[in-house]
Parts: C-alpha cells; sequence; structure tokens
C-alpha cells in the first residue's frame, strides 16, 4: 500500500519508524487535520532529528536539484512532505477520508511544483490575459477613451496571475499573501473600471473620487492583514462584499444599455460565468490522482472567460472611440 504514494528521494525514513508510526496510527486518525496528527508530527520530528543535522544535512543539500533550492525547498520541508504521504497511507489503510494538511489536500510535487494542476492552471490565466492584452492594444487605438484604463487592468491581472502561479507553485508567508493581496486588487481595479466606464468618462471628478476611496480600502486592507491578524474569515468576507459590488453595478451598466449595444451579453456573460465558476471551489474533493483538485479546475475554467471578456473591451473601446468622434453621448 505505501508504494502507492509518492515518496521524497532525498531524506529517508528507517524502516522500523514506519512501523511504529503504523501502531501509533490506531489513536491518532480522529483528528481532521492531518497535520495534527501525532503520527505526523513525531514523524516530522524525527525525520528532521535524523536526516537535517550534520554530515546528512550537507549531504542533502548537496544532492539537492538546484531549481528545488531556488524555489526555498529544505530539509525539513521534504520531511514534511514524505511524512505527509505516510500519514495519508495510514489514513486509506484504516479506511478513513484522506485528510488535509496546513489547510490544503495532500498533492503530488513534481518537480519544485507543489500544487502543479492549480500552477499550470494560473500560469495559463496569465498566458491568455496577456494574449488578450496584446491583442487588445494592436486592434484598439490609444485615443479611445477607455484604453489607459483597460490597459492598466490587464497588468493588474497579469501581477495576479504571476503571484497566483508563484503560490501554487511554493506555498510561503509571502507568496501565500502576495496571492490574496493581488486577487483583491484585481477585483477592486474591476469595480473601477466600471466606474469609469459608467460615470467617469461624463464626470471624471467621480471616477477620481472613487479610485482613492478604493486605494484607500486596499491600504486598509492590506495593512490590516499584515500588521494586525491575518483573518481568513475576514478576507473571504471582504472579497465577497466588493465583488457583489462589483457584479451589481457591471450588471446594471450591461441591463441599461441592452438595447443599445448589441455586444452587451458578453460583458453580462463574463460576470455570471466567473461567480458561477466560483461555486467550483464548494466541490472541495481530495486531488484526482494527487494532482487536480478543486480549486484547480475552478482556475482552468476561467481560462476561456479572458477571451469573451476581452472582446467585449475591444468591442467598447471602438465603440466609444467613434462615439467621440461623432459627438454623440455616451451612455
Amino acid at each position: 500500500m505505501a508504494s502507492a504514494f509518492p515518496r521524497c528521494t532525498s531524506v529517508r525514513l528507517p524502516m522500523s519508524v514506519a512501523v511504529i508510526l503504523l501502531l501509533m496510527s490506531v489513536t491518532a486518525v480522529q483528528s481532521s487535520q492531518g497535520d495534527k496528527e501525532p503520527v505526523y508530527r513525531d514523524c516530522v520530528k524525527l525525520c528532521v532529528r535524523t536526516n537535517c543535522t550534520g554530515a546528512r544535512l550537507l549531504g542533502f543539500e548537496s544532492s539537492q536539484p538546484h531549481y528545488m533550492a531556488l524555489t526555498g525547498w529544505t530539509c525539513r520541508d521534504d520531511c514534511r512532505y514524505q511524512c505527509m504521504w505516510t500519514t495519508v497511507g495510514l489514513y486509506q489503510a484504516e479506511g478513513y477520508r484522506v485528510p488535509q494538511f496546513h489547510g490544503k489536500w495532500p498533492f503530488v510535487r513534481i518537480l519544485c511544483f507543489e500544487e502543479p494542476a492549480s500552477a499550470l492552471a494560473s500560469l495559463l490565466n496569465g498566458l491568455a490575459c496577456l494574449l488578450m492584452m496584446l491583442r487588445y492594444r494592436s486592434t484598439v487605438p490609444r485615443q479611445s477613451p477607455m484604453y489607459h484604463t483597460i490597459n492598466a487592468f490587464s497588468l493588474v491581472s497579469l501581477n495576479a496571475w504571476l503571484w497566483s502561479t508563484v503560490f501554487h507553485t511554493r506555498d510561503t508567508f509571502l507568496t501565500e499573501k502576495m496571492d490574496y493581496f493581488c486577487a483583491t486588487a484585481v477585483i477592486l481595479y474591476s469595480i473601477y473600471l466600471c466606474c469609469v466606464r459608467t460615470l467617469g468618462l461624463r464626470r471624471p471628478g467621480v471616477s477620481s473620487m472613487v479610485g482613492a476611496l478604493l486605494i484607500l480600502a486596499f491600504t486598509s486592507h492590506v495593512s490590516y492583514l499584515t500588521f494586525i491578524r491575518f483573518d481568513y474569515g475576514y478576507n473571504m468576507a471582504a472579497n465577497v462584499s466588493i465583488g457583489m459590488v462589483n457584479m451589481l453595478w457591471w450588471f446594471c451598466w450591461c441591463w441599461q444599455n441592452r438595447r443599445t449595444l448589441p455586444y452587451w451579453w458578453k460583458c453580462g456573460l463574463v460576470v455570471l460565468l466567473l461567480h458561477g465558476l466560483a461555486l467550483l471551489e464548494l466541490l472541495d474533493f481530495p486531488p484526482l490522482l494527487w494532482i487536480l483538485d478543486a480549486h484547480a479546475v475552478w482556475h482552468l475554467s476561467t481560462i476561456p472567460v479572458h477571451f469573451l471578456f476581452y472582446s467585449f473591451l475591444i468591442d467598447d473601446s471602438l465603440y466609444l472611440l467613434n462615439t467621440e468622434k461623432l459627438g454623440v453621448k455616451v451612455e
């Protein structure tokens, strides 16, 4: 049974330790989180004490691939990785559901990628965003009223997908925070984008005020989570709240312009898809083949949305450019 699970090749545990851990698992499997299990904690302690000091540590560092060292994988991390699979094997042998470790499902590590499917999906989202940003720049003249605002939105989105890729490659204190903060920045900038489109073209002062308030909100949000307390529940509630504002504002604009703009449906469909696909997160199942989980499926499903959204942005920017030339009132 143990041979079915991935094992770290650079750090090994003696067979006697595995036998002891198996005996200990009888009382340990009642915990809901794998990293809280005594079997897991004792395994990590013993592995670190045996393999991560003195000559064995030097041997580990000398044999570790460069890409692992560059991404910050340590001897202790390898111990945690191997002990995670040892604990998973014991859970399955006893017929229990696979546990999570440190708030995440167990994933096979491929090269240096901690969550390979989510990392690949984030990278593909970033590439789709980059491709459509370049298409937008090549199709829409710089004179279009929304050109610079949309270009800035593209850069904010690219930055978010970059940090999402980094975070799913290597989960650390810094990469986790950057992933969360950059995702919040995208939602807030989408609100600003909507504000400029609906109000700012006719009343620039209004969009400037809203932009300043959004910057203040983002600064306060990041400051609280960084210097006071990183509260996952608060972070989720904050993002859901601003996400609802973003959704409702865009929907109101779509409804208002459904009879005058033939491409309005693209924006409405994008908003529906983004919020509907987010429900995939609720599935929350153990990874298929220890690679593909609900979070990865969600990220994969959002890749085509970039093409539809930028198709809307291109159509709308060209419309605005033409109406400006004709001196027509913008709605």
